[in-house]
């Protein structure tokens, strides 16, 4: 056999390598060939090939198992129990930068599906040697490296911990600074996904000079990148006071207020987040959000979203208007109620619904003014009758009756609180009655309509505990009146008449 002819063979033998494994990542892109593949025990054919003398072969070895790991985390977990994550973590240092973007995505694909298997990039030392790979020249392996990191800090603190202790934080604002965009966005991302869980890591993100660096690009024109600016910005104001005085120190409002009018939906979302989590802290960064025109901005961008997107707007006016009577007359002036309503009635998600039943509650607990808008933006019927539906969310039928006592006891404006009579049952029916044994004794024009509305009669037919407190205010109310006309509008009160009438003896 010839020298060529032997060479031949090698090279037959390098070209069937190279189809079979750009076959099976190739394959391995379509979801419907999964299960084929993983019956046909691709994960052992393909971990030899990590270790290929040919570059190119185990750069598209790590590419089909980083596909076939990101599918589901049955196969993510065959890829740690095969061993596989040591053979690339050590590779991460070796290797070109090719090989490496493809380890980053298996670590990625692995890492993504729960904190356990996140774990196991941990253990095999994936953390240290991703964080490593931030240092590169090459913005793709940074991009793929913050990108697996992300993934893992995200799921608990625990996690987010280890990834901060191993220097990725300063790295990744270093990322940030870089021109390539998909770079910015990861590591927005990432940063954000730190930050989220606790007020130590959140601290941590912004000692390293974040926000800076964050507040630049909020008005760039990329979409996906202020999605995720906006994210990280809120992620750490959620925490504490100090954290989002000092995210609103950087001067980002009122100009992030401007993006509610960004063309991209999660933009949006995520701009009215951060507005949610600044202003629950305290009145006075409410008070900061509202003059720069934050309440009518929410309220517009409310009319023009529907679905989950709302529900940051709906809680940002509730929180808003929680902290003080003045803030909450802001919310009613920039015409938030009726907003409110439009929301509660085409929302069919009882989480949505819950979440407008509190912030309306917190607009109208406040004084008898405030409990009279409500009143008038005919909101009371209707939480009402999310509070009996039996179709509702306990959590709905909760937050509904907890803001109907809290608006009730400050409502004086009877004709809203007239139609309750006929339908709240006894536990909420107690406090209208209430409201009407207040307001009744001292006007003479409201006892009036009180009776030829219908009113009087209806509070003599509610059957009241002797001695309970509907009892005691309906006889507050019964003594607003001569005694022949409370007769005269007691149930059985013209049969007796008909009695009487029947017993008369004319002289």
């Amino acid at each position: 056999m010839s020298q060529r002819q032997i060479i031949q063979v090698f090279e037959q033998y390098q070209k069937a390598r190279m189809q079979f494994v750009q076959t099976v990542s190739d394959l391995a892109s379509r979801p419907q060939n999964i299960e084929i593949l993983q019956s046909a025990g691709v994960l052992s054919l393909l971990r030899p090939m990590l270790l290929d003398v040919v570059p190119t072969i185990q750069q598209t070895a790590a590419l089909a198992l980083g596909r076939l790991a990101d599918h589901n985390d049955d196969l993510a977990e065959a890829v740690v129990k095969g061993d596989i994550l040591p053979q690339l973590v050590h590779s991460l240092s070796t290797q070109n930068r090719f090989y490496k973007k493809a380890a980053a995505f298996v670590l990625r694909a692995v890492a993504k599906h729960s904190p356990e298997l996140s774990q196991a990039v941990v253990a095999c030392g994936g953390v240290d040697a991703l964080v490593f790979c931030l240092e590169e020249f090459d913005p793709g392996v940074k991009e793929a490296a913050a990108w697996a990191l992300g993934y893992i800090a995200r799921h608990n603190a625990q996690l987010s911990q280890l990834v901060v202790d191993a220097g990725a934080v300063p790295l990744l604002v270093l990322c940030l600074q870089e021109p390539e965009l998909a770079l910015k966005r990861i590591a927005a991302s990432g940063l954000s996904d730190i930050s989220k869980h606790t007020p130590e890591l959140a601290q941590t993100v912004v000692d390293t000079g974040a926000i800076a660096h964050l507040a630049q690009m909020i008005l760039h024109p990329d979409a996906k990148l202020k999605r995720q600016v906006f994210s990280a910005l809120s992620q750490m104001s959620k925490h504490s006071v100090s954290l989002a005085e000092m995210v609103v120190e950087a001067e980002i409002f009122p100009v992030a207020i401007s993006c509610l009018r960004d063309p991209d939906e999660y933009v949006r979302k995520n701009v009215t987040t951060l507005m949610r989590e600044v202003v629950k802290h305290t009145p006075e960064l409410s008070q900061l959000i509202v003059n720069s025109g934050g309440i009518a901005a929410v309220v517009d961008y409310l009319g023009e979203c529907h679905g989950n997107v709302r529900l940051p707007g709906i809680m940002m006016l509730g929180y808003v208007a929680a902290h003080t009577e003045n803030l909450a007359m802001a919310v009613i002036l920039s015409k938030g109620l009726p907003q409110l309503a439009l929301c509660l009635s085409e929302e069919p998600e009882s989480h949505v619904k819950a979440a407008t039943v509190w912030s309306i509650g917190q607009i109208g607990h406040h004084t008898p003014e405030h409990a009279k808008a409500v009143a008038t933006a005919n909101l009371l019927p209707k939480m009402l009758e999310l509070y009996m539906d039996a179709n509702s969310s306990e959590d709905l039928q909760v937050k509904s009756k907890k803001a109907l006592k809290s608006i009730l006891q400050k409502c004086t404006y009877l004709p809203a609180l007239e139609p309750l009579l006929y339908d709240a049952p006894s536990n909420i029916l107690k406090h209208v009655v209430c409201q009407f044994s207040k307001v009744l004794p001292h006007c003479s024009k409201s006892r009036r309509l009180f009776v030829t509305s219908g009113g009087l009669k209806k509070v003599q037919e509610i059957d009241a505990e002797a001695g309970s407190p509907l009892q005691q205010y309906i006889n507050a109310i019964n003594s607003c009146y001569p005694e022949e006309i409370v007769r005269y509008y007691s149930p059985g009160y013209s049969e007796a008449l008909l009695d009487r009438l029947e017993n008369y003896q004319p002289a």
